[in-house]
């Protein structure tokens, strides 16, 4: 359904998006993460072709956003984190407009008209003038003029920004509800409506991806994200004899269990195995009861934070080495430029 291939932006030599790569599939609903800064905003302007891209390809539903960009943008509605709404229209005159835009046949518009107010709530208020509507209101206005047409892709930006929790709710099930005829793409800084809402996240920070998985694969991409935690009636070099036959588990930490004769384990899980079950077999075997396991894991809010705050230590990292660099050198990506050094001062000396 979308596919973005090496996405670059550049603004006045700042790189805001850095060759990024990836791909939506269709009832899909990608929640988009990242820092301020870290180019969400730009990387979504791109998809919709309101800005052009510095470099790299963009097709929404087979069609090139820049050779065919009438045809993309047919298949995308938008909700920026401002709606684009007129205040001294209707609710009813509003959309009317934006059919006239995204020319809808005429003989559609009536059944078109009734069907998104009654999707998006907002049929009690449609003679009402948008400026005496609520935040919540304007924001299901908002989304009607994305879902005008009946466009396959559907992107979001910010959508619950600055609703109370009962609006934010409503939001979330219309959301829920729009997945189902068609693809999603959110982005938001509130983390649990991202993982309430959706199916995969991908998370950037300055303009590059950090991880791109299903909401439930994403603690297996960082490191202690999810742990293991037993509680044994062995001792722990029984316990180590026991579990020596798993070589998954390579980070354990073994400590005096609350009762004599009692070993506490926590186990790092990082990886696509389900340890548990061979845990269990391996313990039993040997004849070590298990008086306690718990699976403990890092909320969206805390994987965030850590895989966002790795990416720019590592990108300050490479950011020093290429400061260290001896003078005259150039670093651009997996090439060096060598320079000539003290070109001028050899010359002059030469005189």
């Amino acid at each position: 359904m979308i596919e973005v291939k090496n996405l670059v932006k550049k603004y006045d030599g700042h790189l805001a998006v850095d060759h990024l790569s990836f791909t939506v599939k269709k009832g899909q609903i990608l929640g988009f993460l990242g820092p301020n800064g870290a180019g969400k905003s730009t990387t979504m302007n791109m998809l919709t072709g309101y800005i052009s891209s510095t470099e790299g390809s963009i097709v929404i539903n087979g069609h090139d956003i820049y050779d065919e960009p009438e045809e993309a943008k047919k298949c995308i509605g938008y909700l920026p984190e401002l709606p684009p709404v007129y205040p001294d229209m209707t609710v009813k005159e509003y959309l009317d407009f934006v059919m006239d835009i995204k020319k809808v046949p005429r003989k559609k518009r009536a059944a078109m008209m009734a069907d998104v107010m009654e999707r998006t709530r907002i049929a009690d208020v449609s003679g009402r003038l948008i400026k005496h509507l609520s935040k919540g209101y304007r924001q299901r206005v908002g989304l009607a003029q994305a879902i005008v047409g009946y466009p396959e892709v559907i992107i979001l930006d910010e959508p619950t920004v600055g609703l109370d929790p009962m609006q934010i709710i409503e939001i979330r099930d219309l959301v829920k509800e729009l997945a189902e005829k068609h693809t999603v793409i959110i982005s938001s800084h509130i983390l649990s409506e991202i993982s309430a809402v959706c199916d995969t996240v991908m998370i950037i920070n300055k303009g590059k991806m950090v991880v791109t998985d299903t909401v439930k694969n994403l603690p297996k991409h960082l490191k202690g994200a999810t742990n293991l935690e037993l509680e044994v009636k062995a001792t722990e070099k029984e316990v180590r004899t026991a579990l020596s036959s798993i070589d998954e588990i390579f980070d354990a930490q073994y400590t005096k269990g609350s009762e004599d004769g009692f070993t506490q384990i926590n186990i790092d899980v990082t990886g696509k195995r389900e340890l548990r079950e061979e845990i269990f077999f391996a313990l039993a075997k040997a004849k070590h009861p298990i008086y306690q396991m718990s699976m403990n894991t890092l909320s969206l809010e805390d994987i965030f934070l850590e895989m966002t705050k790795q990416a720019y230590s590592e990108s300050e990292e490479i950011k020093s080495e290429d400061e260290t660099q001896e003078p005259g050198i150039i670093q651009t990506g997996e090439t060096a430029l060598e320079l000539e050094k003290q070109t001028n001062v050899e010359t002059d000396s030469s005189v």
